[in-house]
């Protein structure tokens, strides 16, 4: 078991440590558009599958056009090098809290948070998904999942089960996954809204319903 620990710019070494993108020579991607715009981050070297510019691309056009992003509490689940969150405070997210229970993505993360200029805004959590969601006191009004594609589903049933009872009314829910396995395991919490397709990954969108309307 991973205990969990909050990484922040005074714990995440400096100078030349594996949480600095010249480290990684072309692992790299980019913040995609917004106040960030064009910005690159950091990718870990191995154990992390890195959102597709056109997969997050598609996203996040359809977040912008429904509104979701403006002054969000966002979370990032599974989030490797924090590339969606960080797209999110981009747009107008208020803040972000990115958990991810490998320490050197992690490490990643929270550098890339610190070079973004972000560290107030967003917060790297170390620890595994479940335990964290199911002890949080806190809510979200979007939510991204990109778990590995091997996971298997009840285990991601279960971190959306504990997710649905953190999120806001009505809060968005982003979930990426293989094409090969089918529908999302959405929870009666989290009502499916719709998926699309890109090539190997399928991007499947879940809206939290109210409480007391679960099974009305």
């Amino acid at each position: 078991m991973v205990a969990a620990s909050v990484l922040t710019a005074d714990n995440v070494d400096e100078g030349p440590c594996e949480c600095h993108w010249y480290a990684y020579g072309e692992r790299m991607t980019r913040i995609i558009a917004g106040e960030l715009g064009g910005r690159r981050i950091a990718v870990p070297p191995k154990g992390t599958r890195p959102t597709t510019d056109r997969v997050r691309e598609a996203v996040f056009s359809r977040l912008d056009h429904a509104g979701a992003l403006r002054d969000a509490h966002v979370i990032d689940v599974f989030a490797g090098s924090g590339a969606l969150a960080f797209e999110a405070l981009s747009r107008g997210a208020a803040d972000a809290v990115l958990v991810e229970s490998a320490g050197q993505a992690a490490k990643v993360a929270q550098g890339n948070a610190r070079d973004l200029g972000v560290g107030g805004r967003a917060t790297v959590v170390r620890e595994k998904a479940r335990p964290y969601l199911e002890r949080a006191e806190r809510t979200w009004d979007l939510a991204f999942l990109d778990p590995p594609y091997d996971i298997a589903r009840d285990d991601l049933a279960q971190v959306l089960a504990a997710l649905a009872a953190r999120l806001s009314p009505g809060a968005t829910v982003v979930l990426e996954w293989s094409s090969r396995v089918g529908d999302a395991p959405w929870p009666d919490a989290i009502e499916a809204v719709t998926s699309k397709a890109y090539g190997e990954t399928t991007v499947h969108y879940g809206e939290a319903v109210a409480p007391g309307s679960v099974g009305a």
